[in-house]
């Protein structure tokens, strides 16, 4: 495989750790990346984690667990150096996928982990005619009234009983009518 076959767009991939080495996966890549000056190909190395509030004999306690444990996301462009630099790292069982292919994961997955925000190109504005696509208001045709850009949200006015109701939805429920 040369060079040129590599997509060279950087996306986010799943490792599989030893349980308790996530963390260490993590400093260990981000050194061998900055020593072999790789930092075109690896982008972010990320263990998610998430705040938990314990409370223990009358006391709140702030606690950071990991979201995902045994689990390193790391968003990078997949190249044979780069693929085996991560699957040689001390503590890393191997890519989640399909045998030696690392598959990368969707948009949608990364937005329901909220930990990257990828922006949703919509084809409509406000004031203009949509149709609901899903949901309990499948076929309803409605007026844009607002779009939500972070929340990947959009108001629609819709007439219901002889009245205009706004609804709110995601990006994908609605489509612009042409």
């Amino acid at each position: 495989m040369s060079q040129k076959d590599y997509d060279m767009v950087p996306r986010w991939y799943v490792v599989h750790t030893y349980s308790g080495y996530e963390n260490k996966v993590k400093t260990d890549l981000e050194k061998t990346v900055k020593n072999r000056e790789l930092e075109d190909f690896f982008f972010e190395i990320v263990v998610p984690m998430e705040e938990q509030i314990e409370i223990k004999d009358g006391k709140r306690k702030t606690n950071l667990k990991k979201v995902f444990p045994g689990y390193v996301l790391i968003k990078m462009i997949v190249t044979e150096e780069s693929w085996y630099i991560v699957r040689n790292t001390r503590g890393v069982t191997g890519f989640v996928g399909s045998g030696t292919d690392p598959i990368p994961l969707t948009d949608e997955e990364i937005r329901n982990m909220g930990f990257e925000e990828v922006s949703v190109n919509i084809d409509y504005d406000i004031n203009e005619k949509v149709k609901i696509m899903n949901g309990a208001f499948e076929g309803f045709v409605g007026t844009v009234q607002e779009i939500n850009k972070e929340k990947n949200k959009v108001k629609v006015l819709v007439s219901m009983f002889g009245r205009e109701t706004p609804v709110e939805l995601e990006f994908s429920q609605v489509n612009k009518l042409s």
